[in-house]
């Protein structure tokens, strides 16, 4: 698949819905090996001024991973860099919606470059960021 092809299948917008399960925070935990606080001890997360424990942020870098390797039109792709800027806490049993448009093509390097957004349940940006993927 081409430049022109990937861009006349890729809708305007391309969107997935995300569930941040309990077996995903088990995964993402025994994965990196990451136990601080936050993110394990609900009182130690209250105290501090959240709700309840905050889910790993980078579990949204995975689902970006996702999106890329399984919902694209191609699976021919690659990633060269992606930049995720957090802005609200995610918590255990939040779906989430993650939003993507094009935001560039360059096709002296074959790659395209989206932004994303990831809502919650409520609509509130979690998180927005960029990637850029070539074409294998």
């Amino acid at each position: 698949m081409n430049l022109n092809e990937f861009v006349s299948e890729f809708n305007e917008k391309m969107t997935h819905h995300f569930d941040v399960t309990q077996t995903v925070y088990n995964a993402f935990q025994l994965c990196s090996g990451d136990m601080n606080p936050l993110h394990t001890d609900e009182s130690f997360a209250k105290q501090k001024g959240f709700r309840e424990r905050v889910m790993y942020g980078n579990i949204l870098n995975g689902f970006v991973s996702y999106f890329i390797g399984e919902c694209l039109p191609t699976k021919s792709v690659i990633i060269h860099s992606q930049d995720i800027v957090f802005k609200n806490p995610v918590y255990l049993n939040d779906n989430v919606l993650l939003e993507a448009v094009i935001d560039g093509v360059y096709e002296s390097v074959n790659a395209i470059e989206f932004k994303f957004k990831f809502f919650n349940q409520n609509n509130k940006v979690i998180a927005k960021g960029h990637i850029q993927i070539g074409l294998l």
